[in-house]
């Protein structure tokens, strides 16, 4: 190129626009132009590619753990569940990854066009879809390449979006600063409690009973150990030894029908009427509850 020493404009060599060199150039060009072509379409199988392979692993880890859901439910332990969660989180992280990688093209530049749509059964298509799809028909292709939800999500998400419009900032704020002290207080009562089970489980129980006390009583009702034969001072008649004798038994059921006549005096006469009644009938002779008294009492259950 030449440039004029006056005016300073530069003008281009007639030889540019020669016929040889013009072809060389756009050739030049359009091998350039292809060789970008070409690496972009190798770049852009390679992360197709790369995609491919981690969906299949997260296809093979999401089958594994269904199938155990259905068929290991009665065994399944809580561990297994969350190291399957925790495999199921990695791999989508690393398809996270691989989709925000430098080398990764937009896929949302890429256009997908369905050159042929056919009502027929395609035995390519179930291979490839592994069954899920035996056709590739109009009724089809909106579920499978739709880039916008359906227009019942699309209507309940401009509803949300214009109620979020309507409560102002400090209203918002005020909200988020509720729910913050909330969730605080809520995470403070669980550290707490887990705090105190913990303590808990490292001290040891207090004791609230005696072990000797305890053995004591136990051998007092199921052997008899340490119990002795009561008998009041000052009884007398006949018996054996070991034995209260009958003018205990009557001094204890006076004592009885005093207990009973101070709680219920208008029943003093009819009783101390029936038992003297009862010992004039028959001299010599105590009524039949005394005699049941003297049977059960002349029954230790301890003696030996």
């Amino acid at each position: 190129m030449r440039s004029c020493y006056l005016t300073g404009v530069c003008t281009p060599s007639p030889w540019l626009f020669s016929p040889p060199f013009y072809v060389s150039y756009l050739f030049i060009w359009v091998t350039n132009l292809f060789l970008l072509v070409q690496r972009e379409e190798k770049q852009l199988e390679a992360s197709l590619d790369a995609l491919l392979s981690q969906v299949a692993d997260l296809k093979n880890s999401l089958g594994s753990f269904i199938c155990k859901l259905e068929n290991e439910y009665g065994r399944l332990t809580w561990p297994s569940v969350l190291d399957s969660f925790a495999l199921l989180s990695g791999q989508l992280n690393t398809l996270n990854k691989v989709l925000k990688h430098e080398k990764t093209p937009l896929f949302r530049n890429q256009v997908i066009i369905p050159l042929v749509l056919s009502p027929d059964r395609d035995e390519d298509l179930m291979r490839q879809t592994e069954g899920r799809v035996p056709v590739f028909s109009h009724e089809v292709v909106p579920d499978h390449l739709r880039t916008k939800p359906d227009p019942e999500v699309e209507e309940q998400e401009k509803q949300l979006t214009t109620d979020a419009a309507r409560i102002g900032a400090d209203a918002a704020q005020k909200q988020i600063q509720s729910l913050n002290k909330m969730c605080s207080n809520l995470l403070e009562k669980i550290s707490k409690e887990e705090r105190e089970s913990e303590s808990g489980g490292l001290r040891p129980n207090k004791q609230t009973f005696n072990p000797t006390d305890t053995n004591a009583l136990v051998a007092a009702v199921a052997f008899g150990k340490g119990l002795s034969n009561w008998r009041p001072s000052g009884s007398s008649g006949p018996g054996q030894p070991g034995q209260p004798g009958a003018g205990t038994i009557l001094a204890g059921t006076s004592g009885l029908q005093q207990v009973q006549m101070a709680g219920a005096p208008s029943q003093q006469q009819p009783m101390l009427s029936g038992v003297q009644m009862a010992q004039a009938g028959q001299p010599g002779k105590m009524p039949s509850g005394i005699k049941t008294n003297i049977k059960s009492a002349s029954m230790h259950p301890y003696q030996r």
